[in-house]
């Protein structure tokens, strides 16, 4: 990844956007893929899923890897 702004991070937001997490692990973050999942899991259960979907779109969106 080329970091924020490149076409992977649009590529990674829009993967999150249609499965929270997806985004994260495109760009090869294992463990933050596997919080989106189960936040966005466990709350769309109990109502506020839909931050946790949003909030996975824009943390791949603007992830910028460390040199």
């Amino acid at each position: 990844m080329a970091g924020q702004g490149s076409t992977g991070n649009v590529i990674a937001a829009v993967c999150s956007f249609f499965i929270p997490g997806l985004g994260q692990l495109v760009q090869g973050r294992v463990l933050m893929a596997l919080t989106h999942v189960v936040l966005a899991t466990v709350l769309w259960f109990v109502w506020m899923g839909w931050i946790i979907h949003i909030w996975s779109i824009i943390d791949a969106a603007v992830w910028k890897p460390k040199s």
